[in-house]
């Protein structure tokens, strides 16, 4: 069985990556990226980010590697914070407190979350890029106690709930992440059976 090297050195990031990927049919193990190989990200995009973790990692170590970047992007803003989401704030309370000051009481408060996807052959090559988008917007003060992040302030129009306030299983099908996860499948399946015959 291939192993897929996750680059990250978040184990949460590796469950819910784990999650995505069940079906006995995918034929791949995760395992997490070494502690002290650092990859900087300096894209432009989701994808930029995704791509280059992917293909640094494995590179790095010489195996297939996987790696997802995503954030939120809110439309009054400008699309901010967007690839700086997980870097606008010390803490989720920060972040949420900061892009909630920045929107004020404006009614317009459309928002994206953007997950993008990528896999990488050991020598670095990006073989399989895929992006997953939820729209929603943004509440005026945070709902639900679940999930982690924006979540408590991001709302989902479509289920009528934060992401914080949606059981695992709900936002497991209408994520971001679960959107980007489910256009990669079937190319991982595909992939699979080429890697390992």
């Amino acid at each position: 069985m291939p192993t897929l090297v996750v680059a990250t050195r978040n184990p949460g990031k590796l469950k819910e990556m784990q999650a995505y990927l069940t079906d006995p049919a995918l034929n791949w193990s995760l395992r997490l990226k070494p502690a002290d190989l650092e990859i900087e990200e300096t894209g432009q995009t989701f994808l930029e980010n995704a791509g280059l973790k992917a293909s640094q990692v494995a590179q790095a170590i010489g195996e297939w590697a996987i790696a997802d970047d995503s954030g939120l992007a809110v439309d009054a803003l400008g699309g901010a914070p967007g690839i700086f989401s997980a870097r606008y704030g010390n803490t989720d309370a920060d972040r949420i407190a900061r892009l909630l000051s920045e929107l004020g009481e404006r009614p317009d408060r459309q928002a994206q979350f953007v997950c993008a996807v990528a896999v990488a052959r050991p020598d670095g090559t990006i073989v399989l890029q895929t992006e997953g988008i939820c729209s929603g917007e943004i509440l005026y003060s945070p709902r639900g106690v679940g999930g982690f992040g924006y979540d408590p302030i991001f709302y989902v129009p479509t289920e009528q709930m934060t992401f914080a306030e949606m059981p695992p299983a709900v936002k497991h099908r209408v994520s971001h992440r679960g959107r980007a996860f489910e256009a990669l499948l079937p190319q991982l399946k595909a992939l699979s059976s080429d890697v390992n015959p």
